[in-house]
């Protein structure tokens, strides 16, 4: 039996202060929403219990080095595309894989140091991966939304 899981105003008001900072500790939480550390602490632990609420941290491409970014389009042929997914998410220069429908079976997000990295990757990394009948590659030229905490929460009502 599944429980269904149903944020109330006192999740939402804590999951919006992690957001706003993620390396706030409970104290903190307490005192600007009015509440005892112990409530946000077991409140945090049921969201997270309930697999509705991770803690992450997101790190700029930049600051590490990483100077291109790619969006590929993959056909595939011969093969499963779950199977091919997982060898591309395998390799570490990638860090989205989603299997799509439409004219291609799965998109790519890459992160690559320069463009001297760009051959390598594509002739040598990818070229080993059977069922990859196509490759189109985007390299990316501004980003103008690079955001993490994505999943909108609505408390229902």
């Amino acid at each position: 039996m599944t429980q269904t899981f149903s944020f109330d105003a006192t999740d939402l008001n804590i999951v919006e202060q992690l957001r706003k900072n993620g390396r706030a500790n409970n104290q903190q939480i307490a005192e600007l929403l009015g509440l005892t550390a112990t409530t946000v602490s077991t409140r945090i632990k049921r969201m997270e219990d309930a697999n509705q609420l991770r803690v992450v941290a997101v790190s700029d491409f930049t600051a590490h080095g990483f100077n291109v970014l790619l969006r590929i389009s993959v056909e595939i042929d011969g093969r499963p595309a779950s199977d091919v997914a997982h060898e591309l998410a395998a390799l570490p220069e990638v860090f989205a894989v989603h299997i799509v429908t439409g004219r291609y079976d799965i998109d790519m997000l890459v992160a690559l140091h320069d463009f001297e990295d760009l051959s390598h990757f594509m002739l040598d990394r990818l070229s080993g991966i059977q069922g990859i009948r196509a490759l189109t590659p985007a390299i990316v030229v501004d980003i103008s939304k690079y955001q993490f905490d994505v999943a909108p929460i609505e408390a229902k009502e």
